[in-house]
């Protein structure tokens, strides 16, 4: 379990704190808006409100006493900036801050923080991914180019087995797991007989998937 400090509670940040929370992290959650504080207060440990651009109030939260700190301010770029670059000046140990572009997480890295996340942008690439063929059922993105794609049985394989096909030598992509009927099947075997009716969980480079199932 970690203490969890964050800051700014719009649509983003107050689901990363019910998530943290059912995680059974400890979460104190703050924004400047009176009613965001309250409407999170039966989902998280503790909840004040202020100003996180005010020294003083940044320093009276303790932000050296939290395992992580999170500024998911979605409204305004300059206080995400000015709470980031506090946050570490304070001692605070780690530092994830939200971006919506490549030049506001320049400037957050130069100010501090550990790590930038992009909701929007992971977003906007899942949806364009996910939908941009039939047989696209999940994607996942895993850094350094890699993914997970859940995707349907291509036709040419249906009947053959996972040691027939070789795609692991061919393409350096490995069958994670099978899914029929919403149910997952982790245990895959050479032997392992592929049907129409299944979906695939595969990891490898997005490349290489793209090019095995001709995405």
């Amino acid at each position: 379990m970690k203490s969890v400090l964050l800051i700014g509670l719009g649509r983003f940040g107050r689901t990363a704190a019910m998530k943290l929370r059912e995680l059974n992290h400890e979460v104190m959650a703050v924004d400047i808006d009176e009613k965001r504080v309250s409407d999170i207060l039966p989902y998280v440990t503790n909840g004040r409100i202020g100003d996180c651009t005010d020294e003083e109030f940044l320093k009276s939260l303790g932000v050296r006493n939290y395992d992580l700190c999170m500024v998911t301010i979605g409204d305004s770029f300059q206080d995400s900036l000015e709470t980031t670059s506090l946050l570490k000046e304070m001692g605070a140990p780690v530092v994830i801050s939200r971006a919506s572009s490549e030049v506001h997480a320049k400037f957050l890295k130069r100010n501090g923080a550990d790590e930038v996340v992009f909701p929007e942008q992971e977003m906007a690439n899942w949806a364009a991914i996910r939908y941009s063929s039939d047989h696209i059922f999940d994607y996942i993105a895993m850094g350094g180019g890699y993914a997970i794609f859940e995707v349907s049985v291509p036709n040419r394989w249906v009947g053959k087995t996972i040691g027939d096909l070789k795609i692991r030598q061919e393409y350096q992509i490995n069958i994670l797991a099978t899914r029929t009927d919403g149910q997952m099947d982790m245990n895959i075997r050479a032997e392992t007989v592929l049907t129409d009716t299944q979906t695939l969980l595969v990891l490898g480079k997005s490349r290489e998937i793209q090019k095995c199932f001709k995405i």
